[in-house]
């Protein structure tokens, strides 16, 4: 019955439409006859006879090449297409029908095209003519309310952005700007284009603008700043198309519109990856990620869960971040069995007991403490963890028969002047020389900082940005690598797929940023007027703190891979026997909370690490 009724309701919604198109088919017919002969010297019951094979044919097309399955109100090529498809056969079937039913000889061959080109002719019009009379309503009045928009891009994101703006009725498109030449002056659904990028202040001023969109999707991060430096100097709000990578296929460009975040200004390119290869390496086997509820784990954890593995634990200590990352990676990914561990790395007994019953084939080792001004006063929690649960996690692996280990590594590993670098360089030097021991592949990946990680400077200067200041900032000259949170994420995935075991691959970090120019460029974005309204205060250098940071030793000659945004840093060996001996004390320093005794071994494992031993009052070791 409820069947029955939701038919007719659909029925009743397109009978219009249908009643439209059903009068064109006799239009069609009688018109191509019309052309033909302007009505003489045809028989009319012949005629009529053929009219009703035909009529029958046709409805039988439209509902094949399901003419009615858009709405005319946003009718597209698609619709156009499907109509020519209907009409086409429709005049191919009529003339084996009419033949075997000896109208043919009285119909003159050229009817069937005029019929197909008058039909087609005539539902299309209608068509158009539904669709503009709607635009047209939704653009009257809407020079009173709406938000006069310039939109910078006349590509093929421009365009798809103007036809979404003249759908909705916040919103009027009243031009664009392009810097390509050969666009100049021309229109894209009636909008034109008014100039260059340069001229923006000027067309803002002339044509009252209220909104700039950006549409250009694949922009990089440099012309992305200079695209921004002049919406800066404009006195209206701006906004952005997200990447190509985030933008959903089919998604409404307004909806998807959003702020420029930092991320815009100093992300890179796209990275290009070889998905089928790391597909290949991560489907259908069973991944285990530690570290999983924080930044760079949980996002690993997401792209991992659309590559479809079999099954997918999470290690964490954290039980909300290990709560969120779960509750979302089940609501977006129900078919993919997942699995959490509330537990520390270094919970050996517990470490045993997942690792027994899950059996994993790929782990990815992302637990670490990175805080580096705690760690300078937490140095036996930073060794134990980043440490010694890299050995434990790596222990198991090997134990389990796991085919591939990665650790996730970081740039404060070179020549560390901090705790946190040095406990890191000790947990690189581990799983490279542990790699010659076992038949487990232990591959490494060593990155700088990532534009939006905890504890990372940007949520810091979001947060004294939204307090009205001051911004602090340690050294005017005080430079960082910097990358996404995806882009990181991705290029060890691909780091992942690459390795065979023993390697460091670093990630191309791209040029270093001045720590002065993001704080300066976040409160610009957050529409504060820089050493105004906000004032950028230095506080000179932490202990344990560099002023540049390098992303490979002197001695690890850097080594291109098949991939551009991955080198491979040149092994550095160290004698088996003496680096188990030395874990050993540093393992038992840890449990007899011998501090001075954990930071002169790892001096001795890292005698480039420069930092010296200071004790602060307010130092409470755990």
């Amino acid at each position: 019955m409820s069947n029955s009724m939701s038919f007719l309701h659909k029925l009743y919604k397109k009978l219009p439409v249908l009643i439209f198109d059903c009068t064109a088919i006799p239009a069609a017919w009688y018109g191509a006859f019309w052309l033909r002969h302007n009505m003489h010297h045809f028989s009319g019951r012949s005629s009529l006879f053929g009219f009703v094979v035909l009529f029958v044919i046709q409805i039988t097309c439209y509902y094949c090449f399901k003419v009615y399955r858009g709405l005319w109100r946003f009718s597209s090529i698609n619709d156009v297409v499907r109509i020519i498809k209907a009409v086409t056969s429709t005049t191919f079937l009529a003339i084996p029908v009419f033949y075997l039913t000896s109208v043919l000889p009285q119909v003159p061959r050229s009817i069937f095209p005029m019929y197909g080109l008058i039909l087609v002719t005539i539902l299309c019009s209608g068509r158009l003519a539904r669709r503009t009379y709607r635009e047209g309503l939704v653009l009257q009045g809407r020079e009173n309310f709406a938000k006069r928009v310039l939109i910078i891009g006349a590509g093929q994101a421009g365009e798809s952005l103007v036809r979404d703006l003249k759908r909705t009725s916040n919103y009027w498109p009243i031009g664009f700007v392009d810097d390509n030449p050969t666009r100049r002056d021309m229109e894209i659904h009636g909008v034109a284009v008014l100039g260059t990028i340069a001229e923006l202040s000027d067309i803002v001023k002339t044509k009252q603008i209220d909104l700039i969109i950006i549409a250009i999707p694949s922009a990089r991060s440099a012309e992305m700043r200079r695209i921004v430096g002049y919406c800066e100097g404009c006195p209206v709000s701006f906004q952005t198309l997200p990447s190509l990578s985030v933008l959903v296929s089919g998604q409404s460009k307004v909806n998807a519109l959003r702020d420029v975040n930092i991320e815009d200004l100093l992300g890179r390119g796209e990275v290009h990856l070889e998905w089928d290869k790391i597909t290949h390496s991560i489907k259908n086997k069973r991944v285990l990620v530690t570290g999983g509820g924080g930044s760079i784990g949980s996002e690993l954890c997401r792209q991992i869960m659309r590559l479809q593995p079999d099954e997918l634990l999470i290690i964490d200590n954290s039980e909300y971040n290990l709560y969120q990352i779960e509750l979302e990676l089940r609501a977006k990914h129900p078919d993919v069995s997942l699995k959490v561990g509330l537990l520390s790395v270094t919970d050996q007994k517990g470490i045993d007991a997942c690792f027994t019953q899950f059996k994993p084939t790929i782990v990815f080792h992302a637990a670490a403490y990175k805080h580096v001004p705690m760690l300078e006063q937490q140095t036996r929690v930073a060794a134990l963890n980043n440490v010694i649960g890299t050995q434990v996690i790596a222990e198991m692996s090997a134990r389990m028969k796991v085919e591939k280990f990665v650790l996730i590594s970081s740039d404060k590993a070179v020549n560390p002047a901090n705790v946190m670098g040095a406990t890191k360089r000790v947990a690189e030097i581990f799983c490279q020389n542990f790699n010659e021991q076992v038949e487990t592949q232990f591959i490494t990946v060593r990155f700088g900082n990532v534009l939006g990680s905890s504890g990372s400077v940007v949520p810091l200067f979001q947060k004294q940005i939204e307090a009205g200041g001051p911004v602090t900032v340690t050294h005017p000259d005080i430079t960082r690598y910097f990358m996404t949170i995806p882009e990181a994420c991705q290029l060890i995935l691909q780091a992942m797929t690459n390795g065979h075991g023993g390697e460091i691959f670093v990630l191309d970090m791209g040029e270093p940023i001045k720590i002065s120019y993001l704080a300066e460029q976040m409160i610009k974005l957050a529409g504060k007027e820089h050493d105004q309204e906000i004032v950028i205060q230095y506080t000179g250098l932490r202990a344990g703190e560099k002023l540049f940071e390098e992303i490979f030793h002197a001695s690890e000659k850097l080594v291109p891979t098949e991939h551009e945004k991955l080198f491979k840093a040149r092994f550095r060996r160290f004698d088996w026997q003496e680096l188990i001996d030395t874990f050993h004390l540093l393992n038992t320093a840890c449990n007899t909370h011998e501090e001075e005794e954990i930071f002169i071994l790892l001096k001795s494992l890292v005698p480039e690490f420069t930092t010296e031993r200071v004790v602060s009052q307010s130092e409470v070791q755990v």
